[in-house]
């Protein structure tokens, strides 16, 4: 598969503390030349990178991040205020603790309610796969499928570890198939985005593929 096409599945992404808004006007710039499928962003520059990217890219937003121990109203209100503002997609982090705790009906019911929130636009929810253990794994693969996501995705990039061949492999068999799945946090060459893909992931999320993108570019000028 080449770059190009790879590119078409990556949410190109800045989700860095200190980010300001020429590093997200940047990443908008990159993500509409290299036709990423979005840009995924903190919440705060939602409204201004929707009125800059003026449609021509897909924003992507956070809610409950990093660590998804937000109350479900606050992640209600998090995911109504981002759509309000533009965003088209959003990536919610799921209560670790409750699944941890064997309640996987609060996570259904959390998912859902942040569904609705979302007005109609895609929901990816972050498992942080890296913090369960296998059993964990597929419940939780099981509680999202419930829940009618759109995605179930990896990891936040922002814990002890981020995506895993082997938790694609297991997403993707135990989710439902009209679940589609995320890989991200340290997707950092062609060969491994290529294998999550070949995996059964649908999106990337990384920045580090565009870069690849930009440097090869400037060796063939």
């Amino acid at each position: 598969m080449e770059l190009s096409e790879i590119l078409c599945h990556v949410d190109h992404t800045n989700l860095k503390v200190d980010a300001v808004w020429k590093d997200i006007q940047a990443l908008v710039d990159e993500a509409i030349r290299y036709q990423c499928a979005s840009v995924c962003i903190q919440p705060s520059f939602v409204k201004q990178a929707a009125e800059y990217a003026a449609k021509r890219v897909k924003i992507c937003t956070v809610i409950g991040f990093p660590n998804g121990y937000n109350t479900v109203e606050a992640k209600c209100f998090e995911a109504s205020q981002a759509v309000n503002d533009g965003a088209e997609e959003i990536d919610m982090v799921i209560n670790v603790g409750w699944l941890k705790a064997g309640l996987d009906e609060k996570v259904t019911e959390e998912i859902k309610a942040v569904k609705k929130a979302c007005q109609g636009r895609l929901l990816k929810v972050i498992i942080e796969a890296c913090l369960l253990t296998e059993e964990e794994k597929i419940r939780v693969c099981r509680a999202v499928s419930a829940a009618g996501a759109d995605y179930i995705k990896t990891s936040t990039g922002f814990s002890v570890g981020g995506a895993a061949f082997e938790d694609v492999a297991l997403m993707r068999k135990y989710s439902d198939p009209a679940v589609k799945v995320k890989a991200a946090g340290g997707i950092r060459s062609i060969e491994d985005a290529q294998e999550f893909l070949r995996l059964g992931a649908d999106r990337l999320g990384t920045s580090s593929l565009v870069k690849i993108a930009i440097q090869n570019e400037k060796e063939e000028a």
